[in-house]
């Protein structure tokens, strides 16, 4: 029971606590007394004593606060004692979490003792030069072999961001549960890297992570095989991942990497499959289970850094979305222009070397722009109804240089991601809209003509697929126009069309080779062979000169 201690001069003395009477208890106890006898008015008597009645016991806070100080300062901050000279662990012993936290309380016994010498600031700059060198060793990987990625500010932060995220979770881990340490889902970064980047950046990201988080981690090596492993399996499961199903696939597999891991160094270090610890391979069963939520965590990082990935691009190419299926119930024309663009494209930048999902949803959305007028747009006019007839020459080039802007407006409003609009924004680059101006010229021989009312707003293509786009939607524009194609009208057509492009600048920021269009030239004249829509022939410049 509960004591309080009752100090009478310099007398003290321990009483139960049950013992001790406050005044507004007397009332109950006194007729509780006298409930026996009736010859006394209990309640009368309470009144008349009660008044008189006062307190001789008094609570003093300092000196039970002292007490309170002294008697937690007697206990023993530790749990078990390791005499001088016992051993601890032996060499190939597992390090279990009891044993773990004897090295651990180890480790701090020790830091304690060089606090403030130079050991520990030796052993602390230590730790700092490692961990700078292997975060070094990533930055010289992007300087030298990843240069669009070390340029990129939000890419560097997401890769910062998920390497601090692997680590923080794993050093949370070992302070708290470190029997739990396998269950820490590091999977998690090569599939988030590999889908955002590719396969060589998520090797390498992957093996940073580990190597940092090796220096915290019980069984540094075994740990550190066990995730360099499964990493490199999970990198080679999404390397073209395209459908949701894949990540399931995708944790079955590091699953299995866990369990044959394990089957190895159990076998190694006991002979017998008898010591598999049933604890490791529920949580390797678990960390596989969490990659799962890699598919939220990768929705979430796309919008919050605005990036595209090869499942969203799956589903923006889609003709079945609903501003595609719009283009196609309203503008029939621009829509079959946009497939043929969007075949094109995407066999050409296959053969070049580039993001072929990115070029085809980037093609089918570049002339969403035309919903506006699209009868104003040749591929979708009837015979003898050209609503241009009735227009000036600067009225029509305005209504085809504003689908541009109107299509940069419209892909906004939809939510389309920067990366197809830039698609939208580069398709024409700063070139001149040629039908119209070449009839202007020839009905004002004699005036002074401001070429840029008649170009388009731009900006150029800034990367190959934007290019090959471009190139892909003026040959297959122009290749309508030809009454009679064979194959010498397209290959002439193609290499005019790309040359004339080409001396305009107009690929400058692409960063395409020469070779590179060339092989796109080829590539474009084996496909139009069996193209044969007619479009509305271009003026001859050479003849107007």
């Amino acid at each position: 029971s509960e004591k309080a201690i009752i100090i009478d001069g310099n007398i003290a003395r321990e009483v139960p606590f049950t013992s001790i009477v406050t005044v507004s208890d007397i009332p109950e106890l006194i007729i509780e007394r006298l409930r026996n006898n009736p010859e006394i008015d209990s309640t009368l008597f309470v009144r008349s004593i009660y008044r008189s009645l006062q307190h001789n016991l008094f609570f003093d806070s300092v000196l039970t606060d002292n007490d309170l100080i002294d008697r937690l300062s007697e206990i023993v901050p530790v749990n078990g004692l390791i005499q001088q000279d016992e051993r601890i662990i032996t060499k190939g012993e597992i390090v279990d979490r009891e044993k773990y936290q004897v090295l651990l309380s180890l480790k701090a016994e020790y830091e304690d003792q060089l606090k403030g010498s130079t050991y520990y600031f030796g052993i602390l700059a230590g730790q700092i030069i490692l961990v700078t060198i292997a975060l070094l060793a990533m930055v010289l990987f992007l300087i030298f072999f990843r240069k669009d990625v070390w340029r990129s500010y939000k890419k560097i932060v997401l890769i910062n961001c998920i390497i601090l995220l692997m680590v923080g979770i794993t050093a949370i881990t070992v302070r708290t549960h470190v029997d739990w340490i396998y269950l820490v889902p590091l999977c998690l970064a090569p599939i988030i890297i590999r889908v955002f980047f590719d396969t060589g950046m998520a090797i390498f990201v992957h093996i940073i992570t580990v190597i940092l988080i090796g220096f915290l981690v019980p069984n540094s090596f075994e740990y550190v095989f066990f995730q360099l492993i499964a990493g490199i399996i999970t990198i080679v499961s999404v390397r073209d991942l395209q459908k949701r199903s894949q990540f399931f696939m995708t944790s079955l597999f590091i699953f299995l990497t866990y369990i044959f891991l394990m089957i190895g160094f159990t076998l190694i270090q006991h002979g017998s499959l008898a010591e598999i610890n049933s604890l490791n391979l529920a949580m390797f069963g678990g960390s596989a289970l969490l990659t799962l939520f890699a598919y939220p965590f990768i929705f979430i990082i796309e919008k919050g850094f605005n990036m595209t990935t090869d499942i969203s691009l799956l589903e923006y190419a889609d003709t079945n979305s609903k501003l595609l299926r719009r283009l196609a119930n309203e503008a029939p024309g621009t829509f079959q222009h946009a497939i043929q663009v969007a075949n094109l494209a995407e066999e050409a930048i296959r053969y070049i070397g580039g993001n072929a999902l990115l070029t085809r949803a980037g093609a089918l959305y570049h002339d969403i722009g035309k919903l506006y007028n699209p009868a104003f747009f040749t591929e979708n006019q009837t015979v003898g109804n050209n609503p241009h007839d009735k227009l000036s020459y600067k009225e029509s080039v305005n209504i085809l240089r504003n689908h541009v802007t109107k299509g940069i407006s419209m892909a906004k409003k939809h939510k389309l991601p920067v990366q197809i609009i830039d698609f939208i924004k580069t398709h024409h680059g700063t070139k001149k809209a040629d039908y119209f101006f070449l009839k202007y010229k020839e009905d004002h021989p004699g005036d002074t003509i401001d070429e840029s009312e008649f170009r388009y707003p731009g900006p150029e293509p800034f990367s190959k697929e934007t290019a090959v786009v471009m190139m892909a939607d003026a040959v297959e524009a122009a290749s309508r126009s030809m009454k009679q194609p064979d194959k010498k009208q397209i290959d002439s057509l193609v290499e005019n069309l790309i040359d004339k492009q080409l001396a305009e600048n107009q690929y400058s920021f692409s960063a395409i080779t020469l070779g590179e269009i060339s092989k796109v030239k080829a590539i474009f004249k084996k496909r139009l062979m069996n193209i044969y829509h007619l479009r509305v022939e271009y003026p001859d410049e050479k003849k107007e000169k």
